[in-house]
């Protein structure tokens, strides 16, 4: 998988597939958790611990529990399948993110907002994957969850 480019057959789900996700998620690997709490990874992950989710926290620079949330330097480490992936790093970042999760067999991988590489949506697309590309996981859940 190299960088961005050429065309794409990626979209993101229906919203019916998107609440399902979410409504469906009950552990969640959060990569790139920060210990800022102004920092989005820091507050989604809150919002999920609220919500009863069990989260896990992939960050190579951090070994201190997050919230209470183990923390493991890639997402190979984290042991078991996660229902979501959700991804708060740089978009050239995210192939090889993406390459274990499918290798991983997880469920989705979600891209946050501002957060897209097409050829790597393709690939989890294509292993079974679904995937979520540059959209917020919080607000996906207020607009779908949340009436």
């Amino acid at each position: 998988m190299s960088g961005a480019g050429g065309s794409s057959s990626f979209r993101n789900p229906s919203d019916q597939r998107l609440q399902a996700i979410l409504e469906n998620m009950k552990r969640v690997a959060v990569v790139g958790i920060s210990p800022k709490p102004d920092r989005a990874s820091h507050g989604i992950s809150k919002f999920l611990v609220g919500l009863g989710i069990e989260v896990v926290g992939v960050n190579p620079m951090q070994t201190e529990p997050i919230l209470g949330i183990e923390i493991f330097p890639t997402l190979a480490d984290v042991p078991g399948t996660v229902d979501i992936v959700d991804v708060f790093r740089r978009s050239e970042t995210v192939p090889p993110i993406i390459e274990a999760a499918i290798g991983r067999k997880d469920s989705c991988v979600w891209m946050q907002e501002g957060v897209v590489h097409e050829e790597a949506a393709d690939a989890a697309q294509q292993a079974g994957l679904d995937v979520v590309m540059d959209l917020c996981l919080y607000k996906e859940w207020l607009r779908l969850l949340n009436n």
